[in-house]
């Protein structure tokens, strides 16, 4: 099912990694002419074109846009106690992580009198979505809205698509998880017209836009993201899942197989790379991997994304070729199998989140280790990273100078502003007083 891609024998530049390494074709540019005129609409029409858009694509018209607080209600009173006690365990962990994500406040003295503080602002309203396609999921609630309340956010509101076995209502346990995390405002909303509804807003059914879209979505959320950014701020345009794992002749080759395929089962255009300086061990993990994705209940899904050309295995001769295809691959998620697993995780550059040594698979990361799972996807953690309390602040300067520190370095504001032909930004110095030869006058 996997195919092979044999690099042993040669040292492959960057280049030559990002031609031939496993990557989905999935392109959000071509679905941009679906998704525009949705935005376009939601814009000029608000919650009416989102709801007229809701009953086209998932099939029912939820009775109102905001979810009632009798169904919330309802879903939290029915939720099974194993689920509930799971998801109170994984918020108390995720919450621990992202608390300890807060920076602190700092301040530089430059000068006598010459000060520059550094305070981190919480972003004022955000939007979160959670999709609602092939799976529930109310990780994705604790994912996004714990970081934001970890910032500091003090407005937000939970947007997930309406289920036509639900009255049109979001999923039961999409919705208990808001309760469980004090959420007062959820719309049952989906796909691109969710993105630009919480981005535009609607006055005449009060539904006040945001200035932050974060969460994890379909390729017609990815491009809806990317339609009105600008409008609003983004986290990132999320593709398919993927997982890649480094694993020498010392891995488990069940353990590795089983946890391609846990990734495999998001959809068919999930990503499953093997790395390794083994043959013999990815004879054994394709054998494996081929039992596991046909006893999977989703095995239809598995099947279709682990034989396609996103997923495969890559020999390399050595762990230090394999350090570099992981970083030119830069995979959402990374497992590492190997004797020192701590310390190749150290070497790694471009992963979202890696999971170090056997016992760290990546669904831990996706329910309980206290880590966030929404991650930067096909390429992009090369130079992004996944979702934190980060993401939900804003670093602001605050700048103050006395008369004395303003006229020490007054003279080269003058100076650079006259280099620049912008005279008036020099005379914005000279103005109050402050000379041209190194001193106030």
């Amino acid at each position: 099912m996997l195919t092979v891609t044999d690099l042993r024998g040669h040292t492959p530049t960057t280049s030559e990694l990002r031609r031939v390494l496993p990557r989905g074709g999935v392109d959000v540019a071509s679905v941009l002419g679906t998704v525009g005129p949705i935005i376009d609409a939601v814009r000029e029409r608000g919650a009416e074109a989102a709801l007229e858009y809701g009953e086209q694509f998932d099939r029912i018209r939820p009775p109102a846009v905001r979810v009632p607080d009798e169904i919330v209600r309802r879903a939290i009173e029915t939720l099974d106690a194993d689920v509930r006690a799971a998801l109170e365990e994984s918020i108390t962990r995720i919450r621990a992580v992202h608390r300890d994500q807060v920076p602190d406040s700092h301040t530089t003295t430059l000068a006598p009198g010459a000060e520059v503080t550094e305070v981190f602002v919480p972003v004022r309203r955000v939007g979160l979505y959670v999709p609602g396609g092939k799976a529930v999921y109310p990780s994705s609630v604790l994912m996004n809205v714990i970081p934001a309340q970890e910032a500091g956010v003090e407005s937000m509101v939970v947007c997930s698509p309406p289920q036509e076995e639900f009255d049109g209502w979001p999923h039961p346990t999409t919705l208990a998880a808001c309760a469980l995390l004090g959420i007062e405002e959820m719309w049952a909303v989906g796909g691109a017209q969710a993105i630009a509804l919480m981005a535009y807003g609607d006055d005449a059914h009060e539904l006040e836009p945001v200035d932050k879209v974060t969460g994890p979505g379909n390729i017609f959320v990815a491009a809806a993201k990317r339609l009105v950014n600008g409008v609003v701020g983004i986290d990132a345009e999320a593709g398919p899942s993927e997982i890649a794992v480094i694993a020498d002749d010392s891995a488990d080759a069940t353990f590795v197989a089983a946890d391609l395929v846990s990734q495999a089962e998001h959809d068919e255009q999930a990503a499953s790379v093997l790395i390794t300086d083994s043959p013999e061990l990815a004879e054994r993990v394709a054998a494996e991997v081929d039992r596991l994705a046909g006893l999977t209940l989703n095995s239809g899904r598995a099947t279709s994304a682990l034989g396609g050309p996103q997923s495969g295995v890559v020999l390399v001769d050595d762990m230090d070729t394999a350090v570099a295809v992981a970083d030119a691959y830069a995979a959402e998620h990374l497992e590492i199998h190997t004797r020192n697993a701590r310390e190749l995780a150290r070497r790694i550059a471009n992963a979202g989140a890696i999971f170090v040594g056997p016992y760290s698979p990546v669904p831990l990361g996706d329910y309980a280790a206290g880590s966030n799972h929404v991650l930067p996807t096909s390429g992009t953690a090369r130079f992004t990273a996944g979702l934190t309390t980060h993401t939900f602040l804003k670093p602001v300067n605050l700048i103050e100078y006395d008369r004395a520190a303003l006229a020490e370095i007054g003279p080269h504001i003058v100076t650079l502003a006259a280099a620049e032909q912008l005279p008036a930004h020099g005379e914005s110095i000279t103005v109050r007083g402050i000379g041209t030869a190194g001193r106030g006058e």
